[in-house]
């Protein structure tokens, strides 16, 4: 941490003061890194501010971004950015760290639990992100418990779907010469219903940014709509918070308001005669490949859940499975024994979140974000309440040892390796692969391995016996502790770094 060191003096500090900038894409103050010869250490508004990244994929692409986790920091970074892509369009920059992925603060979240959000969003997605020597800063003034991300609860757009009666839309609009336009609610009419808030700014109809057209043009997009309609809309308390943070008004941020239609979240329960359902992979709407739910067999657990013919699978076990092949997301299902949680659409909210341009997983009811494999009834990770083991020279977290269960990946593997340190005895995860069977069972580096398939293990003597455990027939249980962060430094052996860097995730 020698940057944060360095930078502790005044002098450096000053060459780290925000200034204010117009934004002529967003139209308000957006802060930027810049110098300030005027800095005075006291002034609030000298201390580093977050940047807010809206991306966009684009067709057969991601978002054009490389994500890593950095040894002894629980948080990802970004390691580099893909050139002519929308992150770097967006300003998204190589060091950049990951305070908010849209409407959720993720500073203390692991890196698994960021990627699955960011992976959940879809196509669009909105990064709080701060520069690693402007994080570096807020931490030598804030400490390192501070929050630095500014969002905060209420500052989210509406999207509302509004059917037309017999007073049309219910609304009027107000503008000025080309955008932005307002809407003037009629009382008690179809918008005001669908939760259209008064005076509330018009950015998106069905999905398409209006913000730059002419009335006419908006006219025209709105008498194609037909007889209904779904606006994206922000309150006049929302535009004045966004544009207080210098934060875009964007769509996936935003929360359902009388939507036509929602995902799905099923529970199954494996029976004698299995789930009773085939998974197939088809195009989809798109044209791209998805994974669809057929021949669902009357009476089981399947059916039972709510399952339909022709479902396309969003999710299993809260984590997205868009753009992955049929034998991974076979294994995923499997991988979560006999109790199973899968989100799914129909052909129906298929296409309304498809019009939209947002993922369903963002509309979730009663759920505040999908939930990780570590908290579903269909988890291969299950707390358990055992007391820690004894303390040593590698110190352990207090939170007690917890159970996994792992089933191979379609190549045959777990996807995690085991070190040790010579003189010390425990066996403990150095490497996890990226969405392999070990990464969504939890597994993170660092974790001590206490037992394998029932059998205590401990030191390098150990190696031989936990290769011959590991071969034997799946499933693999490990009983495991987490290490405490000053623990997993310590017993770093010198030079082995690059065995702890885990490889980019491309997003």
């Amino acid at each position: 941490m020698e940057a944060a060191t360095g930078l502790r003096d005044t002098a450096s500090l000053r060459e780290l003061a925000w200034k204010f900038e117009f934004n002529p894409k967003w139209g308000i103050d957006n802060p930027v890194l810049s110098l300030a010869e005027d800095y005075d250490p006291s002034d609030l508004w000298s201390l580093p501010r977050p940047r807010f990244c809206l991306l966009s994929k684009e067709e057969g692409r991601g978002f054009g971004f490389h994500l890593q986790q950095e040894l002894g920091s629980p948080g990802p970074v970004v390691c580099r950015v893909e050139p002519g892509t929308s992150a770097q369009s967006q300003g998204l920059r190589e060091g950049d760290r990951i305070l908010g992925v849209n409407d959720h603060v993720v500073e203390c979240e692991g890196y698994a639990a960021v990627v699955r959000r960011i992976r959940a969003s879809g196509p669009r997605v909105l990064l709080t992100v701060l520069a690693q020597h402007a994080h570096d800063v807020a931490r030598a003034q804030r400490g390192n418990r501070a929050h630095l991300c500014p969002l905060g609860p209420g500052v989210r757009p509406r999207l509302c779907h509004v059917v037309r009666d017999e007073g049309g839309f219910g609304f009027s609009v107000t503008y000025s010469h080309q955008g932005p336009f307002w809407l003037v609610l009629s009382t008690g009419g179809a918008a005001e219903r669908a939760g259209v808030p008064p005076g509330a700014r018009l950015l998106e109809v069905n999905g398409v940014c209006v913000e730059k057209f002419t009335y006419n043009q908006l006219s025209k997009k709105l008498w194609q709509s037909g007889e209904q309609v779904t606006l994206l809309v922000a309150g006049p308390e929302v535009e004045a918070q966004c544009r207080q943070l210098g934060m875009p008004l964007a769509a996936p941020l935003a929360e359902g308001w009388a939507l036509p239609t929602k995902p799905r979240c099923l529970h199954l329960k494996k029976g004698p005669q299995g789930f009773g359902f085939l998974l197939r992979e088809e195009k989809g709407l798109d044209g791209r490949p998805g994974q669809f739910l057929w021949e669902v067999d009357p009476g089981l657990p399947a059916e039972k859940a709510g399952m339909q013919a022709g479902d396309r699978l969003v999710a299993v076990a809260g984590e997205s499975v868009e753009g992955l092949g049929h034998e991974e997301t076979v294994s995923r299902i499997r991988a979560q024994g006999s109790c199973v949680s899968l989100i799914v659409v129909d052909p129906k909210t298929d296409r309304f979140f498809r019009m939209v341009r947002l993922s369903p997983l963002l509309f979730l009811e009663s759920t505040e974000a999908p939930a990780s494999p570590q908290e579903t009834c269909s988890a291969s990770l299950v707390e358990t309440k055992d007391l820690p083991v004894e303390d040593t020279a590698m110190p352990l977290d207090p939170g007690g040892s917890r159970q996994c269960s792992l089933y191979p990946g379609p190549g045959g593997g777990y996807g995690f390796r085991l070190s040790c340190v010579a003189g010390e005895p425990r066996i403990f995860i150095s490497q996890v692969t990226l969405g392999g069977s070990a990464a969504r069972a939890g597994l993170q580096m660092g974790d001590v391995v206490l037992e394998v398939n029932g059998y205590p293990v401990g030191g390098e003597n150990d190696l031989e016996k936990l290769q011959q455990l590991a071969e034997a027939e799946p499933p693999l249980h490990l009983k495991l502790a987490a290490r405490s962060c000053q623990g997993l430094e310590a017993c770093s052996p010198p030079g082995c770094a690059e065995d702890w860097a885990p490889a980019s995730e491309l997003l």
